[in-house]
């Protein structure tokens, strides 16, 4: 009697364990694949102390322009307020994900980060920066089109789709 118990009970135990483990193998894939959702590049929110690394330190070389990142990238000085700017985000984040790995999408609140766009002159938003890896960036103003932005990434950051 005592070992028929102690056998169900093993067996009670051990059928537990397998349908455990194979609740933790679902759950594994389920964060796996999520995770992989969350590496689709979106637009990077910078402050000035991550503008200083990930993109130009003005602070130590204030008179050269010197791109940091190992890919190219855009820059939006914007602002929460501004209905052009507004307009400009849903394009950026698309951009984001297609461009996944090959370009940068930066964002900066020039409420926010006033030290920066006043660094960079900003008097008209949204002003972008496209910023290649070994040339001097271009600026644009205002609202662009799609088609504006992938000409610019083509031209000026020479990055294909």
């Amino acid at each position: 009697m005592k070992k028929t118990l102690i056998l169900a009970f093993a067996s009670v135990l051990l059928l537990a364990s397998c349908g455990n483990n194979k609740q933790k193998e679902e759950n594994k894939q389920e964060t796996q694949i999520e995770t992989k959702k969350e590496k689709t590049m979106k637009a990077i929110h910078l402050t000035k102390e991550e503008f200083l690394k990930k993109v130009m330190n003005y602070e130590e070389n204030p008179t050269e322009w010197k791109y940091l990142g190992d890919k190219p990238c855009i820059i939006d000085f914007y602002a929460d307020w501004c209905g052009p700017c507004k307009a400009v985000a849903p394009v950026l984040e698309q951009l984001a994900e297609e461009y996944d790995g090959k370009i940068y999408v930066y964002k900066i609140n020039t409420e926010e980060q006033q030290e920066l766009a006043a660094v960079f002159g900003i008097q008209s938003i949204p002003t972008i920066y496209f910023c290649p890896m070994d040339e001097n960036p271009q600026m644009a103003q205002g609202a662009l089109p799609k088609s504006a932005f992938k000409q610019a990434i083509s031209e000026v950051l020479k990055v294909q789709e």
